[in-house]
């Protein structure tokens, strides 16, 4: 309850244990036993920072956050608490909270999304378990898409580029590294994984402004944000790689406004342990640094655990504000726990810390918060406040008339296809396709052309063959005729002289008998050699 310009807590006796807003930024911690009270101290410090004009946002993983959209209602005990407290006189009363019910599956909220890019490569590596070398692979090839301006919007996004990756191995692994296509198949498998878990909705445009979560009520009143965890606690590594994600986005777009009098955000991170579990080295860096410096930009985060064991020590280190619930101790492990969570306690020399913790009964924890000096107080044994909105959730036809009324619902109600990688190496594959097809058809039509000119060459030749021979022929023809006739005449001639020659002799040797006789005797010889000389 915000009350006389503090963040009230609950009280150690008659004492009110409160935390100062100028020092709400400094961090926190919420850690207990289940079914200790954690989740309405939760909803005590988020009802608070929002009646401060602060917003808040919180991970709902067991649905009973959303009663903080009705008010509370009232029965003997909770008139006993208010008794108890005094908080009739500090104007205690039941109230409702300007609530934004958000959900990454797009169902029970308004659409939470983001895109590849931006969830980036190392967080993708954690949320699809992959190992070292798959992990390289994937940051090179979001290097590639930075270089070749790509955008890596959705799941299809992604698959492409590894598809183009997988066909292009050799190429890439010129300027990239190696890339083997047995690394890239177990990436692909491990993103048709994260799609069939609800990645293909997550992941796609309009991405999250994260101004948006920094809303307040028409009264001034904080937007208490509430992500709806329901089904994305049976998804733990979404889960984890979400609120890294979320962390990493805080961090990279506030910019610095050093110390406030009051925190400009407030996040409470329920389940923190998972935000450390099974987190590569270069990670878990990365959240050390984002807690130590994000204070700075006005935002304060709360971690909601079991055990303050599961908070590493370096940022256990950074969160000034705590609050712890009941722990058992039934093993020796168990008992280490308590003792270090008493030991990250300033002593209250009125108790021992260490028995206290186990002692504490629901609705008790031991609290120690900054004072004005950014020193923390000595633990107090304190009963916390109720809330003043519903305890417990609310029904489904309630929840949605709250998302659906909301500005905001109109804003990411529906994915948007976005000109990126995928429609681009589509294009690209196209463009190659029938660059294919256009050399196939090239090389085949000047095939055709070599073959026809081959054919016209052969026909010619074939023709020229003809036309020798057939000259060859007509010229012999030619010649034997011209022969013949040639023949002809001198046959002719020598029978003529023949018979002259035949008659002169012939007449001298018998008369005019002897002269016929010889005549044709020597014509027959002339025309019979000239004929043999001219066959």
């Amino acid at each position: 309850m915000f009350y006389d310009n503090r963040i009230w807590i609950g009280n150690a006796g008659d004492k009110r244990v409160s935390i100062l807003p100028q020092m709400a930024n400094r961090h926190g911690l919420i850690a207990g036993a289940t079914g200790t009270g954690k989740t309405i101290t939760l909803k005590v410090l988020a009802e608070s920072f929002s009646d401060m004009g602060v917003p808040v946002f919180l991970v709902d993983v067991k649905g009973d956050l959303a009663g903080m959209c009705r008010p509370g209602t009232d029965s003997e005990d909770m008139q006993e608490r208010i008794r108890r407290f005094g908080l009739d006189e500090a104007g205690f009363s039941y109230r409702d909270y300007p609530t934004a019910f958000w959900d990454i599956y797009c169902s029970s909220g308004i659409p939470l999304r983001t895109t590849v890019s931006e969830m980036g490569p190392l967080l993708l590596a954690k949320l699809m378990d992959l190992n070292d070398t798959q992990a390289d692979i994937l940051t090179c090839l979001f290097k590639m898409a930075d270089d070749e301006n790509l955008l890596l919007v959705d799941i299809k996004d992604l698959k492409a580029m590894l598809q183009y990756a997988s066909d292009n191995a050799a190429e890439i692994s010129k300027n990239y590294g190696n890339i083997t296509k047995a690394s890239v198949a177990a990436i692909i498998r491990g993103v048709v994984a994260l799609e069939a878990a609800g990645g293909d909705q997550f992941f796609t445009e309009p991405g999250f402004n994260i101004a948006d979560f920094f809303k307040t009520g028409i009264d001034g009143r904080g937007t208490i944000n509430i992500l709806d965890g329901r089904r994305l606690a049976s998804d733990m590594k979404l889960y984890s790689a979400f609120l890294l994600y979320l962390l990493s986005e805080l961090f990279e777009t506030l910019p610095e406004v050093g110390d406030l009098d009051r925190p400009r955000m407030v996040f409470f991170f329920d389940e923190a342990h998972l935000l450390f579990d099974d987190i590569s080295k270069a990670l878990k860096q990365k959240i050390e640094q984002v807690v130590k410096l994000i204070r700075s930009k006005g935002v304060g985060i709360y971690f909601c655990t079991q055990n303050p064991r599961d908070i590493p020590d370096e940022v256990l280190a950074q969160l000034g504000n705590k609050i712890q619930h009941a722990l058992h101790a039934y093993t020796p492990s168990e008992e280490r726990a308590v003792k270090t969570a008493a030991d990250s306690f300033r002593p209250n020399p009125e108790f021992d810390t260490k028995t206290a913790i186990m002692e504490l009964g629901v609705g008790e924890a031991l609290v120690s918060v900054l004072d004005e000096e950014g020193v923390p107080t000595v633990v107090e044994r304190c009963r916390i406040l109720p809330p003043r909105s519903l305890m417990g959730t609310v029904s489904d036809g309630e929840r949605e008339k709250v998302f659906l009324s909301d500005n905001l619902y109109m804003t990411y109600k529906d994915p948007k296809e976005t000109d990126s990688a995928y429609e681009f190496l589509e294009r690209l594959k196209s463009q190659r396709e029938l660059a294919v097809k256009e050399a196939k058809e090239a090389e085949a039509a000047a095939k055709a052309e070599e073959q026809e000119a081959a054919r016209a060459e052969r026909e010619a030749a074939k023709a020229a063959e003809k036309a020798a021979k057939d000259a060859e022929r007509e010229a012999a023809a030619r010649k034997k005729k011209a022969k013949s006739a040639a023949g002809s005449v001198a046959s002719s001639a020598a029978g003529t002289i023949g018979r002259e020659i035949g008659k002169d002799i012939g007449g001298k040797v018998g008369g005019s008998f002897g002269k016929t006789l010889g005549g044709n005797v020597m014509a027959q010889l002339g025309r019979s050699v000239m004929g043999t000389l001219f066959k």
